[in-house]
């Protein structure tokens, strides 16, 4: 199963139930218990329509808007959504060649980013659409490693460990000399962009004998193979593989924490929680389609966060995000 088809099972109930709610014409509420709802529909929900919403990026960011995607194409079937997963940077590439008509990034635009949409005249909004748990895993087998600080995280990952900390030894005295084998995403991907700024200091500053990839997958089958394995990737990713792979607590200087839902809402999972975006084109969203697939994202992205087991947003970051749709909507006129 790819990184894009991830997580849909988790969703096809939540499916059902929008075609049962829209048969009965009615808008679903919110339960009593706060759990998740049928999805609302969109604006444009009574008007068939038809074309295509292109979206590439962030693979972290990817498995949420399939979600969307697939909960959308049950009111909108004749709209395709396809999900591409080329990382952050490859994704604003394509998204500042005018490409696409969405960009999914598990980071902010970059200042070289923001230069070449503004050469191709792409003006773009950015919505933040769910908050992340950036997850460090090791192998089941590992009985060692169960907090690491940031700076034994740096030990591993900085550039002068090149070709030097070859075992877990070389880290710390206290653990075994078991070789370090390292896992993580490639250099497209604003999950790397992240963690080498939060972790060494220095936006993409990392050793680079380390196995790279832009599928997720392929780091959960790497590390999970390799007794002294290590890697990162999003919390939703850890969350489907947690058979395999555990999750490393870490200590920013005040304890160890693990990853959760609690932890990142409330800021003691840092320095590794983030918040994930969408870059949707104001020239896009003119298209009826496209505006319609945007309306449906953010008046649902409660549902969609919790269905696909996202970090929800709270509700002030739930407003700002239904705030700067309506704002990217006057910008397009």
């Amino acid at each position: 199963m790819t990184s894009g088809q991830r997580r849909l099972s988790a969703v096809a109930t939540a499916a059902l139930v929008v075609a049962l709610s829209a048969a009965c014409g009615g808008d679903a509420k919110p339960s009593a218990d706060g759990g998740s709802t049928a999805p609302a529909p969109a604006d444009n929900a009574n008007a068939a329509l038809t074309g295509e919403v292109k979206v590439d990026g962030s693979s972290t960011v990817a498995p949420l808007t399939q979600a969307a995607s697939e909960l959308f194409g049950d009111e909108q079937p004749q709209v395709k959504v396809p999900v591409g997963t080329s990382g952050t940077g490859g994704g604003f590439e394509k998204f500042c060649a005018g490409e696409t008509d969405i960009s999914d990034a598990s980071r902010a635009i970059k200042d070289e980013e923001k230069a070449a949409c503004d050469a191709k005249g792409i003006k773009y909004t950015e919505l933040t659409v769910a908050t992340d748990a950036l997850t460090v895993v090791v192998p089941k087998e590992n009985t060692w490693a169960t907090c690491l600080t940031t700076d034994q995280l740096k030990k591993m990952w900085e550039p002068a460990a090149e070709g030097k900390v070859k075992t877990w030894k070389d880290v710390d005295a206290k653990f075994p000399a078991e070789a370090l084998k390292l896992y993580g995403p490639g250099t497209d991907s604003g999950t790397f962009d992240y963690f080498t700024d939060e972790i060494n200091g220095e936006e993409g500053a990392s050793r680079k004998d380390y196995s790279p990839s832009e599928n997720d997958n392929d780091i959960v089958t790497g590390v999970a193979g390799a007794k002294g394995g290590l890697g990162y990737f999003g919390f939703t990713y850890f969350e489907e593989n947690a058979d395999k792979l555990k999750a490393v607590e870490i200590d920013s200087g005040a304890g160890c924490v693990a990853p959760s839902v609690e932890a990142a809402q409330s800021g003691k999972y840092t320095p590794l929680a983030r918040p994930l975006f969408v870059y949707p084109s104001a020239t896009a969203i003119k298209r009826p389609e496209v505006a319609a697939f945007l309306d449906f994202y953010v008046k649902n992205i409660g549902t969609i966060a919790k269905d696909a087991k996202y970090i929800p947003l709270n509700a002030e970051q739930e407003a700002k995000l239904k705030t700067d749709l309506d704002s990217l909507k006057s910008q397009a006129g």
